[in-house]
């Protein structure tokens, strides 16, 4: 694709937007750093900082105890709710809870449990690790269960027909990242639903990656279980709490795995007998860590304003811009597209590869203020978060990259990979 390459055309893109208003929701406190890692970790909402204040001084400080039922009880129920609006989920169907990892471990294990007789859960390899070592950990302790790991032919388009292949009358679960984390590329949600479903095994997404970057249909697509996290394109706050989904009409016949108080029915009863609450409440198990909830609320009240369908729109702009730029200034420089080129198959990050992607990686951060992130093995990753997100940023971004590639910047950093990446 073409694109003009001048700045005044990315400045002409957002004055013409309809979001720009957001960006100045958001905490930017170097307006030199360029931040093209809204996908790991969103940017601070100002409103947050208010929230916390709050949360702090009078319900913590001044109401005290008092606090759980005034303010603090209903919150993971609550904020449930509005997330609910984000994946197409009706409001009794979410509720936030502990880490995505807890939740889908939780979901995980009261599949396996409810689908006796069937001894697989079926992934691919660019499902997220995490949820792989949490799927592994899930089939060993349910016993005689065994976790199919599908790989894909290139590490950017998914194996749909192994996926499709393997998944038979043995299979209890199919597990997905909707999103994959190093690609982008966005599964046909409702397509592998369906063909779980033909099998007759319940199916499980990772929605970590696209939650308010673009809208779900959770529900209008037969989903029967969900998990993803708050702190990327939600802006909830670093290790914010995660959220789980379970179809309505699941609810009664999945048990929590990770019984605890707050899944009591009564839970100031203080009972030892097990008596869960009914509905989405019975998948809580521990007191929420109520600073941590009261963070989410705030960025995920500005995605429901902004609109997720607009953010999405703005989004494929974004990355369509993005890829032009690479296309006629990066690929000279042997930078290969990593991402698929169907923006309907793409998510909100764009992943170039490049031979010395890590050392590229941080010649970008240490020197030129541009604040992407690199993934195993050559992928450097930008994400985009359309809610504040410029086409001037992206443009700029490019800018500096052609200037790393041109003044051989990387060269002086080694080729060994740091902890954080």
């Amino acid at each position: 694709m073409t694109v003009p390459l001048d700045a005044a055309f990315a400045r002409e893109l957002d004055a013409r937007g309809p979001l720009g208003r957001f960006r100045g929701e958001f905490v930017v406190a170097e307006a030199d750093t360029i931040y093209l890692d809204g996908n790991s970790l969103g940017r601070l909402p100002k409103r947050t900082a208010e929230r916390l204040r709050d949360a702090v001084d009078r319900q913590w400080g001044r109401r005290l105890i008092r606090a759980w039922g005034e303010d603090w009880l209903d919150a993971p129920k609550r904020i449930g709710g509005k997330i609910a609006r984000l994946l197409g989920a009706a409001d009794d169907e979410v509720i936030v809870a502990d880490s995505t990892s807890v939740n889908l471990f939780k979901l995980a294990l009261a599949a396996l449990a409810a689908q006796p007789g069937r001894t697989r859960v079926v992934t691919d390899d660019m499902n997220f690790p995490s949820d792989v070592h949490v799927l592994q950990s899930a089939v060993a302790l349910a016993g005689d269960r065994r976790l199919e790991i599908v790989p894909s032919a290139d590490g950017i388009h998914p194996p749909v027909e192994a996926l499709a292949e393997r998944l038979d009358e043995r299979s209890a679960l199919a597990a997905l990242s909707h999103t994959a984390f190093k690609s982008g590329y966005v599964y046909d949600m409702a397509a592998v639903t369906a063909l779980a479903h033909r099998a007759g095994a319940l199916m499980l997404w990772d929605v970590s990656h696209s939650v308010g970057a673009m809208p779900l249909a959770l529900d209008a697509c037969g989903v029967d279980l969900a998990v993803g996290c708050t702190y990327k394109y939600l802006n909830g706050g670093p290790g914010a709490p995660a959220f789980l989904f379970v179809r309505r009409d699941l609810q009664a016949r999945l048990a929590n795995p990770l019984r605890g108080w707050l899944g009591q029915r009564s839970p100031f009863d203080f009972a030892l007998e097990i008596d869960p609450r009914p509905g989405i409440g019975a998948f809580l198990t521990g007191t929420p860590p109520m600073l941590s909830l009261a963070a989410i609320e705030p960025g995920v009240d500005l995605v429901l304003e902004a609109d997720v369908v607009a953010l999405r729109e703005k989004s494929v702009r974004q990355t369509e811009y993005l890829i032009g730029l690479w296309e006629a200034l990066l690929e000279p420089f042997g930078f290969r597209l990593n991402s698929p080129r169907d923006p309907r198959q793409r998510g909100s990050h764009v992943s170039l590869g490049h031979r010395d992607g890590w050392r590229i990686d941080q010649a970008l951060i240490e020197e030129m203020g541009v604040l992407p992130d690199f993934r195993h093995p050559d992928n450097l990753r930008l994400g985009i978060a359309p809610i504040y997100t410029t086409f001037s940023e992206i443009h700029e971004a490019v800018t500096r990259l052609v200037r790393v590639m041109t003044e051989r910047r990387y060269e002086k950093y080694p080729a060994a990979r740091g902890t954080v990446t």
